[in-house]
């Protein structure tokens, strides 16, 4: 049997994802490739993983028959989640190639897919809307009202609102990289933001840990955690 590689690229398209198989020794020049030049019309593809495998031809067509539907014409686009397309491509049997074993084991990028494409779920049920978080600022008796807008399972708090200009111990140093490139000294938000979970929006919003899934209420004053 053949041995090659299966691999998988997110894109710069949100929700389109590549899949596509390359023999061992030109893993790198076609990864290097597809960066520089992009596939099909589309750019910004980025390496998620890659396996190496025994008769990557016959894994390929399984792939291509499991996501038969959501795939894009007869290209190797696939409308996906990229976490659910990577919990795939880890329960193969094969040596991992990307990630390096030394950053994650193939345990590990099966179980943070599996739980990120939960949360990615989770999110996909909250209802296309706007939705506000009320908070305090430390030392202040002013309520202040942000506004997050859904739609499609996407998440964004808009440019021209203000939020903490405070940052606590609990925030996580995603969301504060967040605030360090879109939030001012007097903390207005300089362009739209967009966020994978409520609770990360909550905290860019917050300055610190929040539960997103209890702060941020619909116009009927619930929380979207009902959703979940």
């Amino acid at each position: 049997m053949t041995r090659g590689i299966i691999y998988l690229m997110s894109i710069a398209v949100a929700g389109l994802v590549k899949i596509g198989k390359t023999g061992t020794g030109n893993y790198h020049e076609r990864m290097r490739f597809l960066e520089a030049n992009g596939y099909a019309n589309v750019t910004g593809l980025k390496r998620e993983f890659a396996i190496e495998v025994e008769d990557y031809d016959a894994k390929e067509a399984l792939i291509d028959d499991i996501f038969a539907k959501a795939r894009v014409g007869t290209s190797e686009l696939f409308a996906l989640d990229v976490d659910l397309a990577k919990q795939l491509l880890a329960a193969f049997e094969g040596t991992q190639v990307y990630p390096s074993l030394a950053r994650e084991s193939k345990e590990e990028v099966f179980t943070r897919a599996v739980g990120r494409h939960r949360r990615h779920a989770e999110v996909r049920r909250i209802p296309n809307g706007t939705y506000r978080l009320d908070y305090k600022p430390r030392g202040s008796r002013q309520t202040i009202h942000v506004l997050m807008r859904v739609e499609d399972g996407e998440l964004s708090i808009q440019a021209g609102q203000h939020v903490s200009t405070s940052t606590g111990k609990g925030l996580p140093a995603a969301v504060r990289e967040l605030r360090d490139r879109y939030v001012d000294i007097h903390g207005l938000v300089l362009e739209d933001v967009r966020f994978d979970s409520p609770s990360a929006a909550g905290s860019f919003v917050t300055g610190g840990s929040c539960n997103g899934w209890e702060a941020w209420k619909g116009e009927d004053g619930r929380s979207i955690g009902t959703y979940r």
